[in-house]
């Protein structure tokens, strides 16, 4: 590797990764969304434990990095739905895929647990 380090552009799409998907309940909020959970009331109930301020602290920077749009209904009781942007589903899959490898690492961890207090 003939790099010795990341150039500038590098270091700020780096930082822009963590600062959406670093944030605790980001991945949660994606990974919802792209099952179909549209609409906040939903997606709350959907993920244990998040607050309404944090899932709407969430969304509104997922919007701000245009991984997910916002849709307004105009009817008597209105409603916003929430859908993933073809970025957002890219970064949808990858956490997917991230999630199978944390259930596999951690099976792997489960099983040499066993081997080791047997």
């Amino acid at each position: 590797m003939d790099k010795k380090h990341l150039t500038l552009d590098e270091r700020r799409a780096y930082r822009s990764l963590e600062d959406v998907v670093g944030c605790k309940w980001s991945a949660a909020v994606v990974a919802a969304i792209k099952q179909g959970v549209t609409r906040p009331g939903k997606l709350e109930r959907y993920i244990p434990g998040i607050s309404t301020k944090v899932l709407n602290e969430r969304l509104r920077r997922l919007l701000d990095y245009k991984l997910v749009t916002r849709r307004e209904f105009d009817e008597k009781v209105p409603r916003v739905e929430y859908t993933l942007t073809p970025n957002g589903e890219k970064l949808a899959n990858v956490v997917e895929q991230l999630h199978e490898l944390q259930r596999e690492h951690s099976s792997i961890l489960n099983r040499e647990a066993e081997d080791e207090s047997s």
